[in-house]
């Protein structure tokens, strides 16, 4: 059985991503025929000679009218050695929030320049949001290739500045793949270009089928955000009490010893149950009903963790923020934290710094982060919340920050990590 692998794209406007998403599907033959009929329809009523790959992507009829991705897309597709799950995010600046769900789960992050403009604004800040939600590896495509005639040295500039900001966000330089591709045409993407004989690196899915997988957080403690309690009172099942949910990381067997939070209530799992029957062990990613030898006052929002290494319990702490909404933050603003499946009211207190991802520097005590700025906050909540450093777990080290009035999502929250900064700070505001 092939191992799975999650990615997302990124990159600027009009850089090629959905076309260079759509040629993988093309070229590994992951497109069924009446998507390729509806192209080759659609392309042809705008005139094109050659079907337009990017259609394959671009699937919200804004998208389509306008030829912009808008929303983030998700696309399966698989070869002999590895399954893949990919996020195709949009270009421009106003829809970063959406390059931040789309990575937020992705083992690796590929990043698309124009051949002719080089590493340029919006390129250093999806760099910087894949390295502050620890995505493990980056890819920097270097796409439209052709249309520099295939000039090596355009390359080799483009691969060197790249790699030395991704090396000063903290990446190895071993983790860093630089390729150049041409997606229109096909270049490196699937098949080796004979227009490039001077690169004798991987082409790109060669690349993906062999770069090691990060592992999901099986090896981390056991965490489980109850979503459901279930009491079905019928005859059938009397004294029936289960607590349902996604486990959203470690392990849990029956007879192992558990803790609730935020109570600190203890029992026993005796029983992991599904719709297809019991399991002898539920892991990350499985959504399982939870029994136990006690009846617990437990309800959705709570969190069930393994005894003997729970998270810790706050109601304050500093967090990264990426901040996603049109207006700005300011201290003391009001505010909703979700966290798994809680959701509590919240203050966000002082603005620690502000992130230059152009520079790599931080400003000390900003007066306000703005749209698609990233910044170190303290929050303090009304109840506390049992929370993980993000860099240990990312499940329990992530939450969203939410307005009280409309329920708008307002920024992504990192419990703990830290900011890539290489520069000394400087004041602010």
């Amino acid at each position: 059985m092939s191992d799975l692998l999650r990615l997302a794209t990124a990159g600027s406007v009009d850089d090629g991503k959905s076309t260079l998403v759509g040629r993988l599907l093309y070229d590994t033959k992951s497109v069924l025929a009446d998507q390729l009929d509806a192209v080759h329809r659609a392309s042809a009523d705008r005139g094109l000679a050659t079907p337009d790959l990017s259609l394959l992507v671009d699937g919200l009829r804004s998208e389509r009218e306008q030829g912009i991705t808008i929303d983030v897309a998700y696309r399966y597709f698989a070869t002999p050695k590895r399954s893949f799950v990919l996020a195709d995010t949009p270009g421009h600046v106003q829809y970063t929030r959406n390059t931040v769900t789309g990575a937020s789960t992705a083992q690796l992050g590929i990043l698309l320049v124009d051949a002719r403009k080089g590493v340029i604004e919006q390129t250093r800040r999806h760099a910087a949001v894949l390295a502050l939600l620890g995505v493990p590896r980056l890819v920097l495509a270097v796409n439209k290739i052709d249309l520099v005639g295939y000039d090596e040295s355009n390359f080799a500039l483009t691969a060197k500045e790249f790699t030395s900001h991704a090396v000063a966000l903290g990446y190895a330089e071993a983790d860093v793949q630089t390729i150049p591709v041409s997606a229109l045409v096909g270049d490196n993407v699937v098949e080796r270009s004979a227009n490039t004989p001077w690169y004798t690196g991987p082409t790109l899915l060669d690349y993906l089928e062999t770069v090691p997988v990060e592992p999901d957080p099986h090896h981390v403690p056991f965490r489980f955000p109850v979503q459901y309690v279930i009491r079905p009172r019928t005859p059938e099942f009397p004294d029936y009490r289960g607590y349902a949910g996604q486990v959203a990381a470690g392990t849990i067997t029956p007879g192992e010893e558990i803790v609730v939070l935020p109570s600190g209530s203890r029992s026993v799992v005796t029983r992991i149950d599904t719709p297809d029957g019991e399991l002898a062990e539920a892991t990350a990613g499985q959504s399982v009903t939870l029994i136990l030898s006690h009846d617990l006052d437990i309800s959705r929002g709570d969190l069930i963790s393994v005894a003997s290494t729970p998270p810790r319990l706050a109601d304050e702490f500093e967090a990264t923020l990426c901040w996603l909404a049109d207006k700005d933050l300011r201290p003391n603003a009001r505010v909703l934290v979700k966290h798994g499946t809680k959701t509590t009211q919240a203050v966000i207190g002082e603005l620690v710094s502000r992130f230059d991802e152009q520079k790599l520097s931080s400003v000390e005590l900003p007066e306000s982060l703005r749209l698609n700025e990233i910044g170190q906050v303290r929050l303090r909540t009304a109840e506390p919340l049992p929370i993980d450093d993000y860099t240990v777990n990312r499940r329990t080290g992530a939450f969203l920050v939410v307005d009280a009035g409309d329920g708008t999502t307002l920024a992504a929250g990192l419990v703990g990590a830290p900011l890539p900064v290489k520069d000394a700070v400087s004041p602010g505001p």
